[in-house]
């Protein structure tokens, strides 16, 4: 079956249309600043799908449905997102973002990270000015396990003695904790039921988990997603696959792959004998199995939420996660 944004969209598709005018006059500047107008508005023109913002509505409707709150915290959470990827194109040296020019290759560095810090800022304080006081801690929380994440995977990638249980401690922080967020966000908009909100946290951690997965998997040439290949050993980044091959291999050869991965330096020959490696050791039918355990997971704690559209529409999305080809 093919799943598509445009259906799971549908049932809070109004929502959606105000959230955009919405969220624009939230990054706003209210002191006058040309350049900061400038760059606001071409982040606004190259936005993404707005998964982030749409995960908030259906959590928020799946439970009792949309309100004010649920409005600061689509806002709140893509103003987060939004600065996350501002700052990660300075830490990453990238010079493209979506397929256009990064704000660190327009406007550089320092820039770059002054408009991450506005942005956040302006979450903070859409939050504080509206007293959302419950979405804002759920919020903070993510940023913080963000850095940690990431703090976690640098660390880790010096060595590259990555295990399976510090690579879901990575990405738990890096990948899954925003989309947790969003569907907390979304949920404590719509309830005080801190066990509610708790459910669709670790409902948005699973499918955040699910979604990485994926994203290793692409590595491998497994569909044809326009992701060079072979781009995160490339990078030295430690994906499912690989870490359940070197698990399974003697030392010899677990040394020998791991010299590999450190000095390939972009060399395809060695980055294709890694992937052969992977392949033959069973590492994607692991991770597939692994995604998939967790989108089972997802589903059940889905299933104790009374049907509706926006329950279907989520079902949907959690598909369109696991089985997207980019």
């Amino acid at each position: 079956m093919s799943y598509s944004l445009k259906r799971i969209r549908k049932p809070i598709e109004e929502d959606l249309k105000v959230f955009e005018s919405y969220f624009r006059d939230n990054m706003k500047s209210s002191s006058n600043v040309p350049l900061l107008d400038r760059i606001m508005y071409y982040i606004v023109k190259r936005k993404g799908k707005q998964v982030r913002p749409i995960v908030v509505f259906l959590s928020a409707s799946v439970i009792k449905g949309t309100n004010d709150s649920t409005f600061i915290a689509a806002s709140l959470v893509e103003l987060l997102h939004t600065a996350t990827l501002v700052h990660d194109d300075v830490v990453d040296d990238a010079n493209y973002r979506r397929g256009f020019f990064s704000i660190k290759a327009l406007w550089k560095n320092k820039i770059a990270v002054l408009v991450g810090d506005y942005l956040l800022s302006q979450g903070l304080l859409l939050a504080i000015k509206n007293k959302e006081f419950k979405i804002l801690e759920i919020v903070s929380n993510a940023v913080k396990e963000i850095s940690e994440g990431e703090l976690l995977q640098l660390e880790k990638a010096r060595k590259l003695d990555i295990e399976e249980d510090v690579y879901y401690k990575i990405i738990k922080g890096k990948t899954a904790s925003l989309i947790a967020a969003a569907c907390a966000a979304g949920a404590a908009s719509a309830t005080d039921d801190e066990e509610t909100i708790e459910k669709m946290r670790l409902f948005g951690e699973k499918i955040g988990i699910s979604f990485q997965i994926r994203d290793d998997l692409f590595d491998y040439g497994t569909d044809d997603v326009g992701k060079p290949l072979g781009i995160d050993i490339k990078e030295k980044k430690m994906t499912l696959p690989l870490i359940y091959a070197l698990s399974q291999a003697d030392k010899r050869t677990q040394s020998k792959i791991v010299r590999l991965v450190k000095r390939n330096n972009g060399d395809k020959k060695k980055i294709n004998q890694v992937i052969d490696f992977v392949i033959e050791s069973g590492g994607l039918e692991y991770a597939e199995s692994a995604m998939l355990k967790f989108r089972a997971e997802a589903f059940e704690i889905l299933d104790e939420f009374q049907d509706s559209e926006s329950k279907e529409a989520l079902i949907e999305l959690v598909n369109y996660i696991v089985e997207r080809k980019k």
